[in-house]
């Protein structure tokens, strides 16, 4: 069973700095493809960045420039790092895991919220 575990989420100033990290438990954080999503209050869950098993990324084009997701496969840990935030980056943000052949895995969320 694979367990996600958020952590580095809070309230951060507009223009500030958060790193969200994503632990993973298990063997087979190596071979998935990893993701951040966010969900704002009465919005639907989107996409932020992903990671895949390379190295490749790509990003949401809102979050493009000012976020960048990154992978330590030695440590099971994906991250998020955010930069120059601003209130409309408040959101839960969720970690996901995919691995072929299998439904996805969720971590529980991490709050991040922006003031302005």
């Amino acid at each position: 069973q694979v367990q996600l575990v958020e952590s580095g989420g809070g309230l951060v100033q507009s223009g500030g700095s958060l790193r969200l990290s994503c632990a993973a438990s298990g063997s087979i954080f190596s071979i998935a493809l990893m993701g951040w999503y966010r969900q704002a209050p009465g919005k639907q869950r989107e996409l932020v960045a992903t990671i895949t098993t390379g190295g490749s990324t790509t990003y949401a084009p809102s979050v493009k420039d000012r976020f960048a997701i990154s992978r330590d496969n030695a440590k099971n840990t994906v991250y998020l790092q955010m930069n120059s935030l601003k209130p409309e980056d408040t959101a839960v943000y969720y970690c996901k895991m995919s691995i072929p052949t299998r439904f996805p895995y969720w971590g529980q969320g991490t709050q991040v919220t922006v003031s302005s």
